[in-house]
């Protein structure tokens, strides 16, 4: 069993040597971009934001999407019934507004997600002067700055979209808070300088003509999922998903632990139907780092048990363990570059990112595992089941 478990944590520290190295690429390439000029491109921008029921900072969250200091854009907050608990809330920020926002009302879905469908009845009513889509979530509070950065690269054609992603910044340190953001930050660095980007649906740009040409309202009709479908599309195409760290997107988290269960088991299951290549690495890959350091602390204990010398089995399950630590440090060191309006908060809470970052894999497996079973998902209330990527049956009524 020894001998199983030295083989297991050599591989887990080589493993780990390499996510260390490319941290330390996505960190050169964070950096890159920030003394990067975004430019002078300011197209007609329409940033489309669904929307349902209340949640803690909305208001704060939608107002920060009306104050850009982006030309030419307008927004577009949307619901599926002016009986949204938000709805009074949405109209208020709307009309106080100081750019042109409006209130989409696109009714109930019936064969896709509440989201894709919000963003499809908005979308094909906008006025043909629009050049760009930009998609936001309610959740977000980017800055001022943020709209032009993440249009701004779309001057160069060839692009197929820019993306971002969300740092989630707990409101205090409960447990669930501080798991759930480390969590997420794993996330973070999968993005990068490569041409193996996605989407995220809370922060991502496209050009109108390449969103019609490549059909996406109607690849939307029936999907569940809004990024990973554009994605999809995006691909087929060819051309690149440019990753934009200077976008990344401060978002307060305040949940528990069926909460955190519920989002981060229903992320991992969309990603078993959407990508199960990626799915099935990453399930093996979080499955044998457990195993490992589940065995080697299983050692550990029985060496020490028998009165048996164990500083060699310990120091293998504590290399694997340091190397992932670093990884998070580097991951804070870059976000708080990339936001420097949050780097206080996030600087306090920097023991999230580095220590409960150790944790997150032992979650990723329990995500894994309830992925395994069925394709119901709940998501803000409704329960909907998601027969394909291309299938969407919404259960509640």
């Amino acid at each position: 069993m020894e001998t199983l478990f030295e083989f297991l944590a050599f591989l887990q520290i080589a493993a780990g040597v390499f996510l260390l190295w490319q941290g330390i690429q996505w960190l050169a390439y964070v950096r890159r971009r920030l003394r990067t000029d975004p430019g002078f491109f300011a197209p007609r921008t329409a940033v489309l934001c669904p929307c349902r029921g209340m949640e803690p900072g909305l208001e704060r969250n939608l107002v920060s999407l009306c104050e850009f200091g982006h030309q030419n854009f307008e927004v577009f907050f949307i619901l599926a019934s002016e009986n949204d608990s938000a709805y009074s809330l949405v109209k208020r920020v709307a009309a106080s507004s100081r750019v042109k926002a409006h209130v989409v009302i696109a009714g109930k879905p019936t064969t896709s997600s509440e989201k894709v469908n919000n963003l499809r009845v908005a979308i094909d009513q906008l006025p043909p002067d629009f050049e760009v889509l930009v998609f936001v979530d309610s959740d977000g509070r980017p800055g001022k700055t943020w709209l032009h950065h993440i249009v701004a690269p779309l001057a160069d054609s060839r692009i197929g979209a820019t993306t971002t992603m969300r740092w989630f910044i707990p409101n205090n340190s409960a447990f669930p808070n501080a798991l759930l953001a480390a969590w997420n930050a794993s996330v973070v660095t999968m993005l990068g300088g490569h041409t193996k980007n996605f989407c995220w649906g809370g922060g991502t740009a496209i050009r109108r003509s390449l969103f019609e040409q490549i059909g996406m309202l109607d690849v939307w009709q029936n999907s569940f999922s809004d990024d990973y479908s554009l994605t999809i599309a995006i691909e087929r195409t060819g051309r690149q998903i440019v990753f934009l760290p200077e976008c990344l997107t401060p978002s307060y988290i305040q949940t528990d632990f069926p909460s955190l269960l519920e989002f981060t088991n229903r992320q991992i299951k969309i990603t078993r139907i959407y990508r199960p290549k990626m799915w099935a690495a990453a399930f093996a890959t979080h499955f044998l780092f457990c195993f490992t350091l589940l065995l080697g602390l299983y050692l550990a204990l029985d060496l020490a048990i028998e009165s048996r010398p164990s500083s060699q089995v310990i120091a293998l399950f504590v290399l694997p363990l340091l190397l992932a630590a670093f990884r998070g440090a580097l991951r804070v060191i870059g976000v708080t570059e990339a936001i420097p309006s949050s780097r206080a908060e996030i600087m306090a809470q920097s023991w999230i990112y580095v220590v409960v970052t150790l944790l997150v894999p032992f979650l990723y497996l329990v995500n894994f595992s309830a992925s395994l079973f069925g394709r119901r998902i709940t998501w803000r209330g409704i329960q909907y089941e998601i027969i394909s990527p291309n299938q969407t049956r919404v259960l509640t009524p």
